[in-house]
């Protein structure tokens, strides 16, 4: 019997070392960018990105602002740059867009076209090579000539679909409903605090964070719209929340202010128009993340105001700024409030005609000590403390509303 407790033991470790061994293999399988440059010639910026294996790839400009996209197939970044501007280009982007595919994006710093790309074997023990090279285009040029063209590799990426994570049928149960929403993900990192900390990675902590603590009272059906760092564009975040019938919306994100000097949480929701200067530029850097992250934006409807018409789009809004009124009433229990805590503007993201929606402010990265604060996890705790409890209360109210 000892030996044959031992042999079912030895068997079941290698097992175990197989199926480590075999999901090793298949991360070392993945492969990753080696590095990035840019080179500067007379008229031209060639941009060079060195991958440990050949990948399929797609290149392309967009318009509005000024960008040029390539997309891999899914890779890891081993040495991200920390600076990459100069020439045509002012800032890069990375991460997963969808899964199977991330991307790079390159803000243009004046119009360029994509004059040619070039695929180039190893050199010295060095990688493969994606040359993108970019020469001079007419200023405000958004001609089909020079923006609509997609050069592709001959191994082909799949089509350009946004994966969205599936909706739950809608309930059965008579709980509410609630859509927690992590802002920014993927090739858009959201906001950079003082010290690196990306909004899109605090945003998903927290949003864990709160789902944990209303899926563990049991009076809540909880949906996130989405659970790791993917890239998910505004409009299609709030149709999660009309696909799995939600009856509350909530968007986390954190702030930042060029004077490093503004701190507090804040609480959004959406109007035709703003509240304050403030207020609608936070409204529209935020309703940016669709350029960030690549996307046309030409098919894109525009006026938040399309979507402010009839009855239930007011009900909505008024459920919005109730649920609002009692999160900052909570919230300033627990943590520091920006000035004016409940303001309101045209959020993209807050747009849906039938679900009520808010947008958390839980911070500002740029203030030193509050992004120190934000990474506490005693300080998410009291975060999510108060947005479950005035997410309760919000329930209890419209219950009482309806007997």
């Amino acid at each position: 019997m000892p030996c044959r407790k031992q042999g079912a033991g030895l068997k079941s470790l290698v097992v175990a070392l197989l199926l480590l061994l075999g999901f090793t293999l298949e991360a070392a399988a993945r492969p990753s960018v080696l590095d990035a440059r840019l080179g500067i010639h007379p008229g031209m910026t060639r941009v060079v990105l060195e991958l440990s294996e050949a990948s399929a790839w797609r290149v392309f400009a967009l318009p509005n602002p000024d960008r040029v996209v390539i997309d891999l197939q899914e890779v890891d970044w081993d040495r991200p740059p920390e600076r990459f501007s100069a020439g045509h280009v002012s800032a890069l982007r990375f991460g997963l867009f969808t899964p199977g595919i991330s991307r790079v994006v390159l803000d243009l710093e004046r119009p360029a076209a994509v004059r040619r790309v070039l695929e180039l074997p190893p050199q010295k023990g060095g990688g493969h090579r994606l040359v993108v090279d970019l020469e001079e285009a007419p200023a405000g040029s958004v001609q089909t000539a020079v923006f609509g063209q997609i050069r592709e590799s001959s191994r082909r990426l799949p089509p350009i679909e946004i994966a969205l994570p599936g909706a739950p049928p809608p309930p059965r149960d008579r709980r509410p409903t609630i859509v927690i929403d992590a802002g920014h993900g993927g090739v858009d990192p959201g906001a950079i605090g003082v010290s690196g900390t990306k909004e899109k990675d605090l945003a998903l902590t927290y949003a864990r964070a709160l789902a944990d603590k209303l899926r563990e009272s049991g009076r809540f059906r909880v949906v996130m719209t989405r659970e790791d760092d993917r890239f998910i564009p505004l409009r299609q975040r709030f149709a999660i929340a009309e696909q799995a019938k939600a009856d509350l919306f909530i968007s986390l994100h954190a702030n930042t202010h060029p004077s490093g000097r503004i701190r507090g949480a804040s609480v959004y929701t959406l109007s035709e128009e703003a509240s304050d200067a403030e207020a609608a530029a936070i409204a529209a850097r935020e309703n940016r993340a669709d350029a960030v992250g690549g996307l046309d934006l030409g098919s894109q409807p525009a006026e938040v105001g399309r979507v402010l018409l009839g009855l239930a789009q007011r009900d909505t809004m008024n459920l919005s700024k109730s649920y609002a009124v009692m999160l900052v009433e909570q919230l300033g229990k627990r943590v520091n409030l920006l000035r004016n805590t409940h303001r309101f503007a045209g959020f993209a993201v807050l747009k849906s005609p039938t679900v009520p929606s808010v947008l958390l402010e839980i911070g500002y990265v740029s203030h030193r000590e509050e992004e120190r604060q934000l990474l506490d996890p005693a300080h998410r705790q009291k975060v999510v403390e108060a947005v479950a409890e005035a997410t309760a209360r919000h329930f209890e109210v419209q219950q009482a509303w309806y007997q």
